[in-house]
């Protein structure tokens, strides 16, 4: 991996002074504001797949994206959700047949829907600490794993998917992660010990690097390596603001929240 550029890191860091803030202030807010930020969020990721994985209907398909989504973040019944959310997926199925990329196409699907919605889904059950707790987390990865992996180098992770990604940037947002989930649950006195949360932050950043991984697999096999331009200078959303590792490792802390803690009594 390169030694950092200047420029890229300034872009980083920008990045994360305007929309982490805006990100945390808009949870803290609560209902509605989470839902119009998720909304939001998802709208332009929506957009982003129907654009990024080529097709003849792009905008046919960002349409069923937002209206998947909109029903995973305002309708407070799984089962409606997940009928909604089939019923995209076999919309999308088949006005796709004779598409290139019919797979992907419908992946876009549960793939937004799913981690967006397991999101909001999180804040309602266990409110904005434990929320936060888990976006630091998958933060934590991210910076933890660009800082080390520039300046340590080393052999590469997967360099047939990612040539920048190495064995050492893997373990950075390891360390990383694990580091900021016992931190912040011993500053804001979660339940549980600090042995949980040190394993709860390591499981977290393997998952988020291998949705990182997912991203840049699909990213490569259809030739691109931007998701779109949205953020002028800095590529697209599913770029910058590490979607990937919040979309794969959120439906995945939700159910843990939902059977884990029963099964194990931690509270």
């Amino acid at each position: 991996m390169e030694k950092p550029k200047k420029s890229s890191l300034f872009k980083r860091v920008a990045t994360a002074l305007v929309l982490a803030p805006l990100t945390i202030a808009l949870i803290y807010a609560g209902s509605p504001w989470i839902n119009v930020l998720a909304l939001v969020f998802g709208a332009m990721l929506s957009w982003e797949w129907a654009h990024m994985v080529p097709n003849r209907n792009a905008p046919f398909y960002a349409t069923a994206y937002t209206t998947s989504l909109s029903a995973a973040v305002l309708l407070n019944c799984p089962a409606a959700v997940a009928a909604v959310v089939a019923g995209a997926s076999l919309l999308v199925w088949f006005k796709a047949r004779g598409e290139e990329r019919r797979n992907l196409l419908t992946l876009g699907v549960p793939y937004i829907s799913v981690g967006i919605g397991s999101l909001i889904w999180l804040f309602g059950t266990v409110g904005f600490v434990t929320t936060l707790w888990f976006l630091i987390m998958v933060w934590c990865v991210d910076i933890g794993g660009y800082v080390v992996g520039c300046n340590l180098k080393g052999p590469k992770l997967a360099p047939k998917i990612s040539p920048n990604k190495t064995w050492s940037g893997l373990i950075g947002g390891v360390v990383f992660s694990v580091a900021a989930s016992v931190v912040f649950s011993h500053l804001f006195s979660l339940h549980a010990n600090a042995l949980f949360y040190a394993v709860f932050g390591g499981v977290i950043a393997v998952i988020a690097q291998i949705g990182d991984l997912v991203e840049s697999y699909i990213k490569r096999s259809i030739g691109i390596k931007d998701s779109s331009n949205l953020i002028p200078g800095h590529g697209g959303v599913f770029d910058r603001v590490d979607v990937d590792g919040l979309i794969f490792t959120a439906p995945l802390v939700a159910l843990w929240f939902k059977f884990g803690l029963m099964l194990f009594e931690v509270r």
